[in-house]
């Protein structure tokens, strides 16, 4: 990936710097969508190169943002994490370089101070915990980990069932045990400059991460979209979405509400350059990549 692992972003005087887990090749768009042919796909030439390939499959990322809020770091989902048995293959057992990545972009995992998982799939919350002599630890000591309060009491109950592993169990109850674990609502703010945006649907407590600081604005989607896609069709339903009809209503109302503004949109799963607009074209809308330039670390 290149100094692709890293790009940052100035929000007023907030930076907020994205650090990938995985990414790079192209997968089937079915692997995603269902509904979404190599034919659909290709309809849309503005996805072409960064979001697609010619053939139809498509680019995507898993990724962390951490944002620098005055004095606090705040990372916003940790991927998919080390050592965990998951039913995906490519995720399966995973020995990445992750936390290595962190801390070359200039984030040990001790300076963390703020954990915040958009809601609480195998792929958003891997890396609260890592395995230390069989046991799964924090990853994050000397974080306080924000779970929404409605996504926490969906998936900790009987009728919830992760397809992906153990995920309460390897990755969200240790947190728990260890009483570093905060239930919040899902407009929370985190600090003047950062609050939750409520964005249900993909699952019941699904929020966004809304930045506001000197008059600029962002936007961390988490996943009421995937994949750029989505703009120009959003009535795409994705293989995870716990509630396919409220998700696909979430995300017109995003579209409608951020599109021709000048909030940058910053895709959790968008393969770079990540950073982008919603701009009108009809029917629909289109992600337009930012002209104003992420840097990037070599």
């Amino acid at each position: 990936m290149g100094n692709e692992e890293f790009l940052s972003w100035q929000v007023g005087d907030v930076r907020i710097t994205r650090v990938a887990e995985l990414g790079g090749a192209p997968f089937p768009s079915t692997f995603m969508f269902p509904a979404a042919t190599p034919q659909l796909v290709q309809r849309h030439a503005w996805l072409r190169p960064h979001f697609a390939h010619d053939d139809g499959r498509l680019y995507g990322s898993i990724h962390s943002f951490v944002i620098e809020s005055g004095v606090r770091r705040i990372i916003v989902d940790t991927c998919v994490g080390n050592d965990k048995t998951r039913s995906v293959q490519a995720w399966n057992q995973l020995q990445g370089p992750f936390l290595e990545r962190l801390n070359e972009a200039g984030f040990p995992p001790e300076s963390i101070d703020t954990v915040m998982c958009t809601h609480l799939h195998v792929d958003h919350v891997g890396w609260n915990t890592r395995l230390v002599e069989g046991e799964w630890v924090p990853t994050f000591p000397n974080a306080r980990y924000l779970f929404g309060r409605r996504e926490w009491e969906h998936w900790s109950s009987e009728q919830a069932e992760h397809r992906d592993g153990d995920v309460m169990g390897d990755s969200v109850g240790p947190i728990m045990a260890a009483g570093l674990a905060e239930l919040v609502d899902m407009d929370q703010r985190l600090t003047p400059e950062v609050r939750l945006e409520p964005t249900p649907g993909h699952t019941p407590g699904h929020v966004s991460v809304r930045i506001s600081s000197q008059g600029e604005e962002a936007v961390i989607t988490g996943d009421l979209m995937h994949h750029p896609l989505q703009c120009a069709e959003p009535d795409l339903a994705n293989n995870f979405d716990v509630d396919a009809d409220a998700a696909r209503r979430t995300r017109r109302d995003f579209l409608g509400r951020y599109s021709n503004r000048p909030v940058l949109i910053l895709g959790t799963h968008f393969a770079p350059p990540t950073g982008g607009w919603v701009v009108d074209a009809e029917p629909n809308w289109r992600f337009e990549i930012a002209q104003r330039a992420a840097t990037t670390k070599d």
